[in-house]
């Protein structure tokens, strides 16, 4: 596969999945269409990062697909200079994809997230979050969780925003929170595929 055949699948990706699912601030169109994301997955799945699924990396986890992304950014609203933490950043896409948009991204993940222009790169527990570059003005989980610890919120600056894929009776929903105050809460706005990440599942109740 050449350098420019990975062009034409991302100008592929950018009409067919991004424009035509509601992806439609034109600085994240712009920024997922130049970032070359068959160079965050792993070199035997280069000809599958394009696909409109999620693509294996293994040890259970999996890049999301580009909609995902692409409408979690929208919704988001991110704007340059923001402070910016990328929960579960694994190779890096939307840390890349992120910085292109001018935030100031952390990007954490449990075996690391490799070197990246712009992009402050931590190891460390998901579900703690990464409290030393609080507070935030977005966080995003780059995958789904059937939860948001009450630490991670306490991360988010006054105004701050949450954007991830909630699990909720076996369905995932792309949804976006906001911090007011003491006050959290989350409103979803489409159903989607998004891998789940580890360490967020909500505790199971006991029943008899």
């Amino acid at each position: 596969m050449t350098e420019h055949n990975f062009e034409q699948m991302r100008r592929a990706m950018v009409s067919n999945q991004l424009r035509t699912t509601a992806v439609n601030d034109p600085r994240v169109v712009v920024a997922m269409g130049k970032v070359p994301r068959e160079r965050f997955v792993p070199e035997a799945q280069a000809d599958l990062a394009y696909l409109d699924a999620a693509v294996p990396l293994g040890n259970g986890r999996a890049l999301p697909a580009p909609m995902v992304l692409g409408r979690l950014l929208t919704e988001a609203r991110i704007r340059p200079g923001e402070r910016m933490l990328i929960i579960g950043a694994t190779t890096g896409y939307a840390a890349a994809v992120a910085a292109e948009l001018g935030a100031q991204v952390t990007a954490l993940d449990e075996d690391g997230v490799p070197v990246l222009p712009g992009v402050t790169s931590v190891t460390g527990a998901l579900a703690q979050g990464w409290a030393g570059g609080a507070p935030y003005d977005l966080i995003l989980f780059d995958g789904a969780v059937e939860e948001v610890p009450v630490a991670i919120v306490a991360q988010l600056a006054d105004g701050g925003r949450i954007a991830a894929g909630i699990i909720e009776n076996g369905v995932t929903r792309l949804a976006i929170g906001r911090k007011a105050g003491s006050g959290f809460g989350m409103i979803s706005f489409a159903d989607a595929e998004v891998p789940v990440l580890p360490g967020f599942a909500r505790p199971r109740e006991f029943t008899f």
